[in-house]
């Protein structure tokens, strides 16, 4: 199990966003998901952090966008 759970912010009909999630599947790590299409409150605040481009992955005080094996694999305890 991963110290902290994941959070995945989505768009639909991303590929970046499914390999991310499909990964984390895969590796048993924890998340929850926020399509930012639905949630204008979480739409900012990604905007905010300085992001422009889905997914943003947020796990504890580390945050990235796109798909980052690494850091995926990095969430892993």
């Amino acid at each position: 199990m991963s110290a902290a759970v994941a959070t995945v912010y989505t768009l639909p009909a991303c590929v970046q966003c499914d390999s991310t999630k499909r990964l984390l599947t895969r590796e048993n790590i924890e998340f929850n998901v926020v399509d930012l299409s639905q949630d204008a409150q979480a739409l900012e605040m990604i905007q905010a952090l300085g992001y422009t481009a889905a997914p943003v992955v947020i796990a504890g005080e580390d945050h990235w966008s796109g798909f980052k094996m690494d850091k995926i694999l990095s969430l892993k305890n």
